[in-house]
């Protein structure tokens, strides 16, 4: 079966309605964390390209004032909050507070002001302060920029859209270690829970509907 048909049968069945980009607009970088650039830890696939990407992305929210949130895996040193999503992958364990694997990437370190999220599960809202910190930053769209594709960007993107905030997932400023579950997640989130966009694509509706400072 094609893509196009398989598009075909979501459009006739009323998936994909474009939610668009409304009010203040938030962005959040999911787990841009050294582990994940690490194709001999955690990375590996497309996930270098779309760290760089996120360059321009975190830059351009900088500019223009929008609140911006960090997340990290982050278990506590002796495994005490180990759960199901450790028990499936062992090896997140590792990621502590002050090991070298859990620091979010030089290139996208958070600066005075934003939020860092830690967690313990795929989603950066499941159990922590990033919904109620966006609600009062008035926030109503989210860019999304992160990895990886097919698991904390996807948990975080429906737990965005379950919360009530619209769920822009900036296509090349996300990545996966591998691209089959990458292209598989962007097309149905793009269907069920989110727009999905490149970055010259959200750069140029957020110069349409609020200007480019």
């Amino acid at each position: 079966m094609s893509l196009h048909h398989e598009e075909e049968i979501y459009a006739r069945q009323g998936f994909g309605a474009e939610l668009g980009i409304v009010g203040q607009v938030g962005l959040l970088l999911i787990d841009f964390v050294n582990g994940f650039a690490d194709p001999a830890a955690f990375g590996g696939g497309n996930i270098g390209p779309a760290i760089e990407n996120s360059r321009e992305l975190l830059a351009q929210a900088r500019q223009r004032g929008f609140p911006v949130a960090h997340s990290r895996i982050v278990y506590a040193d002796d495994g005490a909050d180990a759960n199901i999503f450790s028990l499936k992958v062992p090896s997140l364990l590792g990621l502590t507070e002050t090991s070298h694997g859990s620091q979010i990437v030089d290139a996208l370190a958070p600066v005075e002001g934003e939020l860092i999220v830690r967690k313990t599960t795929p989603s950066a809202f499941f159990g922590t302060g990033l919904a109620p910190w966006l609600t009062a930053k008035s926030v109503s769209t989210l860019l999304v920029g992160g990895c990886v594709t097919s698991g904390c960007v996807r948990a975080s993107v429906i737990d965005a859209m379950c919360h009530g905030f619209r769920p822009v997932v900036v296509e090349d400023c996300v990545g996966d270690r591998a691209i089959a579950p990458h292209e598989a997640n962007l097309f149905d989130m793009r269907q069920k829970c989110g727009d999905v966009l490149p970055l010259a694509a959200v750069l140029q509706r957020l110069d349409a509907t609020q200007g480019s400072g």
